[in-house]
């Protein structure tokens, strides 16, 4: 029988490292954890959420949580507009993904879906 023998030193550096890691948190990225929004929609109905799980959430599309991160990072944008813009972009693509559900749930749900096509298409 062979007893691996871990160091004192390896579970220090270890500790260490994960202190250092969050240490080297942006303080932007802190704001961004620590600043929550109220949500009534979706998966985040009810709760307070962090403007920085919205970011990441899946309503949010890679490119453009990276268009607001850089913006925010560079400074065009405030904190209260990233939480808006965010806050805007989830409720949004909630409200249009409960609309899906209740349209495909009708029997006219093709119909006016091409409808509203077709009106967006006149209005540009």
């Amino acid at each position: 029988l062979i007893a691996a023998k871990t160091s004192d030193k390896d579970t220090v550096s270890a500790a260490e490292e994960k202190d250092d890691d969050s240490a080297k948190e942006e303080p932007w990225e802190t704001a961004l954890k620590t600043t929550v929004v109220d949500m009534e929609v979706g998966e985040f109905q009810g709760h307070r959420v962090s403007v920085w799980d919205l970011l990441h959430s899946k309503y949010i599309p890679e490119e453009n949580r990276k268009e607001l991160l850089e913006l925010y990072q560079t400074g065009e944008l405030t904190l209260d507009q990233v939480k808006t813009v965010v806050s805007t972009i989830v409720t949004k693509a909630e409200a249009a993904r409960a609309e899906q559900v209740a349209n495909a749930s009708s029997p006219r749900a093709e119909s006016a879906v091409a409808e509203a096509e077709h009106t967006r298409l006149q209005e540009d």
